[in-house]
């Protein structure tokens, strides 16, 4: 009796071909019809609420649809992503406090705690809205996700105090569309915030001699949209050597994480995108393009840690049949552009 209402409500969206269960899975081969992307999510609603999720592959020259039963979910325990917040948040900020010491010194600044809290600010904006892309996208897809992990990193001077945030993705992209959403929004939406905390932190940046530079002083290889952003916008002062604010450094980290990001390998934003728009083989192939890229740059630990992602194989979307919308296709593009515009070696 079960089987035969599941069946009923494949064969209001799928012509049905042939039904059996397969190793106690309810399995069926389907014919497509000309709105099979809109039926599998209309059954995608109706089964989830029953405990069930239907999953709709090519098997063998075939569309196999099979039902299974949706796994249970561990209760959230939001508590560990406020402390990693709060830790973060403490690690970031002794950051920009050493960052703004040096411009205390020079006399560019009255207070470094003013420094580390704009630099916590605007490290956190970008990294927050990056992961808030990725929860707002789970959410209009009905993909069940975490809020954002913080993790807390070594301060300077050993690091920038932090590695990032995540998000943990407890259920499948119902489709392609969703699959691709997920991987741009993040990096997207980080990508403006960079930007806007980029040309706030130019301003306040001061020219200064080449001469005037202390020793053991960092230069850092400006990706073009920075360089760009500076011709827009110049710093004060005079010379040939931009003395970084707390916060142009922030855009600058900003711009290296939406890069690393779109990398189109393993489970980073740019593989989901690349899994949604081109198919697993395809992201296999430009996995290791993009460790190459890697490699090019100089980011060899994060080549390293790209490899090793890429052997993990992506789940996929549920519906890994229907098409990516052209609008997302043409995306693409604009995820291109954002990795060429932040790409900067090391």
């Amino acid at each position: 009796a079960d089987f035969e209402q599941v069946r009923g409500l494949v064969e209001a969206e799928f012509e049905v071909e042939e039904g059996l269960v397969e190793y106690g899975v309810p399995t069926f081969f389907v014919r497509l019809r000309q709105d099979s992307k809109q039926g599998f999510l209309r059954l995608f609603e109706r089964l989830g609420s029953a405990g069930f999720v239907p999953v709709l592959k090519r098997r063998e020259g075939r569309v196999v649809l099979q039902v299974v039963r949706r796994p249970p979910l561990a209760p959230s325990r939001w508590i560990m992503n406020v402390v990693l917040f709060l830790v973060t948040v403490g690690t970031v900020t002794v950051t920009g406090y050493m960052l703004s010491v040096e411009w205390v010194g020079k006399g560019l600044m009255s207070n470094p705690l003013v420094g580390a809290g704009m630099f916590t600010a605007a490290l956190m904006a970008v990294l927050g809205v990056h992961e808030m892309g990725h929860k707002l996208a789970a959410y209009k897809h009905r993909v069940e996700a975490s809020f954002p992990f913080f993790i807390p990193g070594p301060p300077a001077p050993f690091g920038i105090g932090t590695f990032g945030a995540v998000i943990q993705q407890r259920s499948l992209a119902p489709n392609k569309d969703a699959l691709f959403d997920l991987g741009m929004s993040g990096p997207v939406a980080g990508f403006l915030v960079a930007v806007l905390v980029t040309v706030v932190g130019v301003r306040l940046s001061h020219l200064i001699p080449l001469s005037a530079v202390p020793p053991g002083a960092e230069f850092l290889e400006m990706p073009m949209l920075f360089e760009l952003i500076v011709t827009m916008f110049p710093p004060k002062g005079a010379g040939e050597v931009i003395w970084l604010h707390p916060v142009a450094f922030a855009g600058w980290v900003g711009m290296l994480v939406t890069m690393l990001n779109l990398v189109p390998a393993g489970m980073l934003d740019g593989g989901h995108a690349t899994r949604g728009l081109l198919g697993r083989n395809a992201r296999t192939a430009l996995s290791f393009a993009g460790i190459l890229v890697l490699i090019i740059l100089g980011h060899y630990l994060m080549a390293m840690v790209v490899f090793f992602l890429s052997l993990q194989r992506h789940p996929g979307p549920l519906d890994d049949v229907s098409k990516l919308t052209t609008s997302r296709k043409l995306a693409t593009v604009f995820l291109v552009l954002i990795f060429v515009l932040c790409a900067a070696p090391i």
